[in-house]
């Protein structure tokens, strides 16, 4: 029964019935447990410490540090194979929310927030694919103007990759969490642990930056930009060292007709400008 036929019988649509009709084709995911909003996974809890509802958990090698807690309330503020199913369609979105009335988009923001409790028990469970869909189809159910829980979604969406180690698409979530609410710090803490797990150190060095903007006494923040100069001045210099190597064979490869090597010229370091000079040798 449609929205429509249901408000002209009178006869009120269960909400399995008002999933059906949204989202067409995707499942309905209206579930039900006790306190659901109290499940959190904090950092350090291992899969084998979740209690499992399904038999089909999917085990993960990724430090448990990794995806941390999920956000399940409002108030709370790697070459990987990126899947069509999970690129949303704004533009689609915006485009057939024009036809809705205030009264369908607030039901389907109650749908999306079942759909991500959906998606926190399957993430619970370990089965980290059915959570990623029942991500999704909140993000495509939920209305485009509730900024903030759309942010939720792509963020619990990006733990969920993480476990996954898709770690390139959980920077898009991550990223798409933080257009929507740029404030969201869980969401930069996900993206620099991709950023740092995909070796873009740079990257990650500058979301844990941003991070103690927000919160100065973030320890995790704190010890990673302690932690990651070093890293990253060690892997400049290597690329250097790579880098000047193959210059030295090229240049090698280009005097070796006039008789000569790069051997007849040396390159000196400045220490007061740092600059360098070529000094030639015979």
């Amino acid at each position: 029964m449609s929205e429509e036929q249901a408000k002209s019988s009178g006869v009120i649509p269960s909400n399995e019935e008002i999933i059906d009709e949204i989202t067409k084709d995707l499942k309905s995911s209206a579930i039900s447990a006790e306190n659901p909003e109290e499940f959190v996974i904090n950092p350090g809890t291992s899969q084998e410490d979740l209690p499992s509802k399904s038999g089909n958990s999917q085990k993960s090698d990724i430090p448990d540090w990794v995806a941390g807690d999920l956000d399940k309330d409002e108030k709370e503020t790697s070459e990987d194979d990126t899947k069509e199913s999970d690129d949303i369609d704004e533009e689609g979105l915006r485009a057939a929310e024009l036809a809705l009335t205030d009264d369908q988009k607030a039901e389907r923001k109650i749908i999306a927030e079942e759909l991500k409790v959906a998606g926190n028990l399957a993430f619970k469970d370990g089965d980290y694919e059915r959570s990623i869909e029942k991500y999704t189809e909140g993000l495509i159910t939920c209305p485009l103007q509730f900024t903030q829980q759309r942010s939720i979604l792509y963020c619990n969406r990006s733990a969920a990759k993480m476990k996954l180690t898709k770690y390139s698409d959980a920077v898009k979530d991550c990223s798409k969490a933080i257009e929507l609410d740029d404030k969201y710090v869980k969401a930069y803490i996900r993206r620099a642990q991709s950023y740092e797990a995909s070796d873009k150190l740079d990257e990650a060095l500058a979301d844990w930056q941003k991070i103690l903007e927000f919160d100065p006494s973030h320890k995790d923040a704190k010890v990673a930009t302690i932690r990651l100069p070093p890293l990253i001045e060690e892997r400049n210099e290597k690329l250097k060292t790579e880098m000047m190597g193959k210059l030295k064979d090229l240049g090698n490869m280009i005097l070796k007709p006039f008789g000569l090597s790069t051997e007849n010229f040396k390159l000196e370091q400045d220490p007061e400008s740092k600059g360098y000079k070529i000094n030639f040798q015979q």
